[in-house]
């Protein structure tokens, strides 16, 4: 057990410029981060009917259907995005675009998860619609560069869970292992469609020594969890905020004085525990967990989602957009959402930004020239 002081004093506010800060995103979908302009124009070329034809308009046509507490309301948005992301052209200009986008949100590393299944439907082959997005990013990545900021970023592959195809995209992403892929994924609706389903693709993808993150403890439970741990093998948890299930708070008893009434002793079960002191870390999206009902066990309000909780008893957890057309916001946007919420200075950001850092898919060395790269810059903002 753990005894962590939730009655500390608020810490001083951030008062420095996020999005300067060089930031890791660790969970962010291509289909799911597009310019609601792009939309437009390639909806346009498409033959693709939409909502409204006013970025602005349609932007927040996004926002509010995906608002919905539901995962699989929030699911149907991407009917519009998938739809213009079916060339070569097309998803060349969503995947350069998402870097750019990135970069100047501040972003030094980024994942790029994406689903290369749901992209065939105008003849393009598996290969060629991962190569198409890796030219994208590679041009993104050389764009930034000419501006003297640096960014690297990664394909993580991903299987769709309704689908039977995890050993086809599980060999599609070893394939590409060494042009751009770095990660394998499962997505989609979570509950209903386990981890097990696939467990013969994550077994060769542990013979190949290929990373693997797995939505679980998003719209499903521990069970999912333990799922994605046991079949998956997985080396991350995309949310997992579900774990705080497995966690209990004892207000009752004997704390010390009154104005301290609201330190509780923390138990944690055998799954949180797990996942806790084998640092296995846990892609948390607060603006997207809130919208999709993911933390709706723990309360209404982003003041109910236990990213604090599981921060201060030692889970490493990791701050990401999921889906930033959908959810409204940046990766900057939701540090600041935190800073608000729960009051964390500049010190917690940098926390909370090296744990992603560590568990990004990279070689060791590489993830220690990245946390280097990363401390330094929080030093240059404090001055």
């Amino acid at each position: 057990m753990t005894e962590p002081n939730f009655s500390a004093e608020p810490a001083p506010d951030v008062d420095i410029d996020i999005r300067s800060l060089p930031k890791v995103s660790l969970h962010d979908h291509l289909d799911g981060g597009l310019r609601p302009a792009t939309i437009i124009e390639l909806a346009a070329e498409a033959g693709h009917q939409l909502p409204s034809t006013d970025p602005v308009a349609l932007g927040e046509w996004f926002l509010e259907s995906a608002d919905s507490g539901s995962l699989e309301r929030y699911l149907e948005t991407f009917d519009h995005t998938v739809a213009v992301m079916q060339t070569k052209e097309g998803l060349f200009r969503v995947a350069k675009e998402f870097v750019e986008d990135l970069a100047d949100d501040g972003v030094v590393y980024g994942e790029v998860r994406w689903a290369p299944e749901q992209h065939l439907a105008k003849g393009l082959t598996l290969d060629e619609a991962v190569e198409a997005v890796e030219a994208g990013l590679e041009a993104g990545v050389a764009a930034v560069e000419a501006t003297g900021r640096p960014i690297q970023v990664g394909q993580l592959i991903t299987a769709m869970r309704h689908a039977d195809r995890g050993q086809e995209i599980a060999e599609l992403a070893v394939r590409h292992r060494d042009k751009g892929a770095v990660g394998f994924d499962i997505a989609g609706a979570e509950d209903g469609f386990p981890p097990y389903r696939f467990k013969d693709a994550f077994t060769y993808l542990a013979e190949n020594q290929f990373p693997v993150t797995v939505h679980a403890g998003e719209a499903a439970g521990l069970d999912s969890i333990v799922d994605a741990l046991v079949s998956g093998r997985a080396l991350r948890l995309g949310h997992g905020v579900r774990i705080a299930e497995d966690i209990q708070i004892d207000f009752s008893g004997d704390n010390g004085p009154e104005d301290e009434a609201e330190v509780g002793m923390v138990t944690l079960g055998r799954v949180a525990a797990w996942v806790r002191d084998r640092g296995i870390p846990l892609e948390c999206s607060p603006s997207s967990n809130l919208q999709t009902g993911a933390i709706s066990v723990f309360g209404e309000g982003i003041e109910s989602h236990p990213f604090d909780l599981l921060y201060q008893t030692g889970f490493k957890v990791t701050i990401n957009p999921d889906n930033r057309l959908m959810s409204g916001v940046s990766l900057s946007d939701e540090y600041e959402l935190l800073v608000e919420t729960f009051d964390y200075d500049l010190d917690d950001l940098l926390q909370l930004t090296l744990n992603a850092a560590e568990a990004a898919f990279l070689p060791l060395e590489e993830r220690e020239a990245l946390m280097e790269y990363i401390a330094e810059g929080f030093r240059a903002a404090q001055g």
